[in-house]
């Protein structure tokens, strides 16, 4: 018989995966104990306020929950961050006058959004190194499109005049032939 006793050991084994209705099933039968523990740890805490008022006050009442946890349970709660149910608030515990506190990419974001309406402004007004160059080009155009403007309007002039001349040429012409 070979060392370490049967053959294959531990390693390959299929793997097993908890299905998604075995997680959901845990999920409610851990949020029916934590209300079970609530109603129990209120019902405790009213009782030991009523035996407080009829007894003397000797007695020492420690134990808050109903059960105590064995080991090092209770010193120390682990808690699955990948399982947190997510919390329901009643309506009359939402504030809507208090100040809301922002995620640092809401801050991020809002500040971008401000910076960018800054530069704007900025840009809009001409104080910017950008809005500078732009209508400094845009001068050099608009200076460009003038000078075209009137080479063309001198050109039109000139053809103008030179079909004039040639106009009365022609008609000089076409007198002293009849």
């Amino acid at each position: 018989m070979p060392k370490g006793g049967k053959k294959g050991g531990h390693k390959g084994r299929m793997r097993t995966y908890t299905s998604p209705e075995e997680i959901d099933a845990q999920m409610k039968e851990e949020k029916e104990r934590k209300k079970k523990e609530e109603e129990e740890g209120a019902a405790v805490n009213d009782n030991q306020s009523e035996d407080k008022l009829t007894a003397s006050g000797s007695e020492d009442s420690d134990d808050e929950g109903s059960q105590k946890k064995k080991g090092i349970e209770g010193l120390i709660e682990i808690e699955n961050p990948n399982r947190v149910a997510q919390k329901t608030k009643k309506v009359t515990e939402i504030e809507l006058e208090g100040p809301k506190q922002l995620s640092r990419r809401e801050r991020e974001e809002i500040e971008k959004q401000k910076a960018k309406e800054r530069y704007m402004k900025m840009h809009l007004a001409g104080k910017t190194d950008q809005a500078k160059a732009d209508l400094a080009r845009l001068a050099i155009i608009r200076k460009q499109r003038e000078e075209a403007a009137r080479k063309k309007e001198d050109e039109r002039k000139e053809k103008d005049a030179t079909a004039a001349v040639a106009a009365a040429a022609k008609g000089l012409h076409t007198l002293s032939l009849k």
